[in-house]
């Protein structure tokens, strides 16, 4: 079972996870399915629109190796992903999200069992009027958190978030090939663009 689950939101950030889907598509061989309440379109962050590839209420746990969620707004009437989050965390399957997006995760109960990180402070909540989704003792302020299934990273971190995901995947043979595949992309650009 080769594909991915992600999650497409309204002013999701989609920019927090395309290092990662990029990485584990062309260097994993996975394929990218993505997931929506509707099949309407959606538009992030970015400005860019997003067609999903199914709904939500369709998929199944053992139809995906993982599951991706992007960053976005906080937003407490937004639960339809819950139960299949529910039911991946029952079979051990990756649950990845960034930024905000460990929101769904707390509001599903898998990070009362989990270590996990978030770029979402108990003051940003206040400030929103929303309900805290996030078991604060569990908090850890590492730019990425893995705990078993569960990777959970700041939304500054995304390329250690896609080496985490690479790492959980095994889609690198090696540490050096992961460096020169992830992190080495950058130290590249910045050699071609002073040559």
């Amino acid at each position: 079972m080769k594909t991915i689950f992600v999650y497409l939101y309204p002013e999701m950030a989609d920019f927090e996870v395309v290092i990662a889907l990029h990485r584990l598509r062309n260097a994993g061989g996975f394929e990218i399915f993505t997931l929506s309440e509707t099949m309407e379109k959606v538009q992030s962050q970015s400005g860019l629109w997003y067609m999903p590839d199914g709904r939500i209420a369709h998929a199944k746990a053992d139809e995906a190796a993982g599951l991706i969620i992007p960053g976005g707004p906080i937003n407490n009437e937004q639960n339809a992903l819950l139960p299949l989050i529910r039911e991946m965390d029952g079979q051990k399957k990756l649950l990845a999200a960034i930024c905000f997006g460990p929101q769904f995760l707390g509001r599903a109960g898998v990070l009362d069992r989990h270590l996990y990180t978030t770029s979402c402070t108990e003051e940003s909540i206040l400030q929103m009027g929303a309900a805290d989704p996030f078991p604060r003792q569990n908090f850890r302020p590492g730019r990425v958190v893995r705990d078993g299934h569960v990777i959970t990273a700041q939304g500054h971190a995304p390329v250690d978030f896609a080496a985490q995901i690479c790492r959980y995947f095994s889609v690198y043979k090696d540490a050096e090939q992961e460096y020169s595949q992830l992190f080495n992309i950058c130290d590249t650009e910045e050699r071609n663009l002073h040559a």
